[in-house]
């Protein structure tokens, strides 16, 4: 069927809501606004489903959401687990409280319970809950950090974790075999709660999720020591981290947290920022303004669902400086790993997790202390998955866990990246390092001066709609068909094909398997520790360019960058 057919079909159908009916009829005229619609299904892909609001089949709608619930009751049925329920969690997006619903309803229409939360709350939150309520799995609406016009459904199972294999799989079988997306179950609210089939949660999961985060803390002393005196400016970009994350700092002993008043209350339409990702420059703007008024020591950024920190610290002349993703991961890895080892708490089975396309600085920081290091594909889940892993097996034990992308995970309470405890640890270690007589930038200066000047940088280059999708795919069969043989003066050493589960040595012409499940990435390694890689994005129509180098010094490291990046701009054309 075509788009225009699709298009005729919802026209037609007698369950179209008013309002979707309206929407559509308004664009009667516009085949290429149809297309764009109705081309293709909003693909539930191995997280779930993320794309624009509005009504059409490649958009974020009731009858999307009902369809991609469906799929998972049917899936959680055959699995014989409909008996523990599932947990539904919300940001503070456009919808997201009508799609929960939406969710909760198609859940208890088809017998399975379903754990409602009463207002907005953090993904790592709902990843606690999963298994705080003793769920089969959970749904988190949020499209993270991506335009106010987005929404998201993610999914997770019982370990807490965003599904993996075969659960993936499985579940994205039962959606694709529902052919009429307007034939999901759903029911009456009240019928509903009056059938035990849906019931609000709130205080007490929140209680038991900041008690988990706070056993965290590796230093109490010494929070009680600085807690009053360190200044913290805190901003959580209109979205869920408010609440918890002035919380757990507050009961902590951290009493000089300023938030920026501006972007302080959950508002779908983030009017402070065009992109409320604490990745972009932006998202620091008010909260520096603030920092430099209060001489602020740190200020920190939550993205809209709160798994994702960014970090600005002020070093002893008083200027603020970023700390990527990948060196604040770093960082709160040293402090986490080194002090566990200090206080006598890490055993001998510990292991260190992050992913392919983080920083080479987290392996050398697990080599420093004797620890294993794990290296996952992208995404949080596959950290996730090792956890669970060190479970089954009774063997190894999880001490820290983080991504480029602005997110990490201390302790084992959640299984998904955490923002509010992130929020908490950097705390930690300013008081700890202050104790010391450093700053968190003295800290980090300390760490590159000991391991060496790791520098990375990521350049997404958007391609939206069927023919961006389709270059996408193009530019990634090209690499794939001709990898280059070096980047600029950088040699290729090997190339590591995750699609094809192919790492080939040029050096000596072999080729071993990458160990890893299929991905569609490719990461070329090069001479000096140097690095490429390249993927399409899982969540966003873009495709991504990873790179990273080591330096001798910081201004080595960023001319080095700066090359590679320019070697960069000729790979998407």
């Amino acid at each position: 069927m075509n788009a225009m057919e699709e298009y005729a079909k919802w026209m037609e159908s007698s369950l179209l809501d008013g309002k979707s009916r309206e929407e559509l009829a308004s664009i009667k005229d516009d085949r290429t606004e149809i297309e764009e619609r109705f081309y293709r299904e909003l693909e539930f892909g191995t997280a779930g489903l993320r794309g624009i609001i509005g009504a059409g089949t490649n958009r974020m709608n009731r009858y999307t959401v009902r369809k991609a619930t469906q799929g998972l009751a049917d899936y959680i049925i055959a699995m014989g687990a409909a008996d523990k329920g599932v947990v539904i969690a919300f940001d503070s997006r456009h919808m997201s409280p009508e799609f929960a619903e939406e969710s909760a309803l198609t859940l208890a229409a088809n017998g399975v319970k379903a754990y409602l939360f009463e207002s907005l709350r953090p993904t790592p939150e709902l990843s606690f809950a999963v298994r705080y309520l003793g769920c089969t799995a959970g749904i988190n609406i949020t499209a993270s950090h991506n335009p106010s016009n987005y929404n998201g459904y993610k999914v997770y199972w019982a370990d807490g974790a965003q599904i993996t294999p075969p659960h993936d799989k499985g579940i994205m079988a039962e959606v694709n075999k529902i052919e009429d997306i307007f034939s999901a179950k759903t029911m009456d609210r009240k019928a509903a709660g009056e059938a035990g089939l849906l019931t609000v949660i709130g205080k007490e999961v929140d209680d038991a999720y900041n008690d988990a985060i706070k056993k965290q803390v590796l230093h109490p002393e010494l929070i009680k020591k600085y807690g009053k005196e360190l200044k913290i400016v805190y901003t959580p970009l209109h979205g869920t981290g408010n609440l918890p994350v002035r919380r757990v700092l507050s009961e902590l002993g951290f009493e000089n947290v300023t938030v920026v008043k501006e972007q302080e209350l959950p508002d779908g339409d983030f009017p402070t920022v065009a992109y409320p990702n604490p990745e972009a420059e932006e998202a620091f703007d008010l909260g520096l303004a603030l920092a430099r008024e209060t001489d602020a020591d740190l200020v920190l950024a939550t993205d809209p669902d709160a798994d994702r920190l960014g970090v600005r610290v002020k070093d002893k002349n008083g200027v603020y400086h970023t700390l990527t993703g990948n060196m604040s991961g770093a960082l709160l890895a040293d402090y986490e790993v080194g002090q566990k080892k200090a206080l006598g708490l890490c055993p001998d089975d510990g292991a260190m997790i992050s992913t392919i396309v983080s920083t080479n600085m987290a392996a050398a920081v697990a080599k420093s202390y004797g620890v294993r290091f794990i290296e996952v594909l992208t995404g949080f889940k596959y950290i996730g998955q090792q956890i669970l892993g060190f479970e089954e097996s009774r063997k190894g034990t999880y001490l820290f866990g983080f991504e480029e992308s602005y997110g990490c995970l201390i302790g084992t309470y959640a299984r998904d990246k955490d923002a509010v405890s992130a929020s908490m640890a950097l705390c930690e270690a300013a008081a700890f390092y202050r104790d010391r007589g450093q700053t968190l930038w003295d800290a980090m200066t300390a760490l590159y001066e000991k391991l060496g000047y790791y520098l990375e940088d990521v350049v997404s280059v958007t391609m939206a709609g069927k023919a961006g999708i389709e270059r996408i795919g193009e530019i990634m069969e090209e690499l794939r068909a001709n990898p280059p043989k070096n980047f600029g003066s950088l040699s290729v050493t090997a190339l590591r094909d995750y699609k094809k589960d192919e790492v080939t040595d040029f050096a000596s012409g072999t080729v071993h398997s990458t160990g890893l499940p299929s991905s569609d990435v490719l990461y070329f390694e090069l001479e000096d520790d140097a690095w490429v890689a390249v993927r399409p994005s899982g969540t966003e129509p873009k495709i991504k360019f990873y790179c990273g180098v080591r330096g001798s010094s910081a201004a080595d490291a960023e001319e080095k960058l700066a090359l590679l990046k320019e070697e960069l701009k000729s790979l998407d054309k």
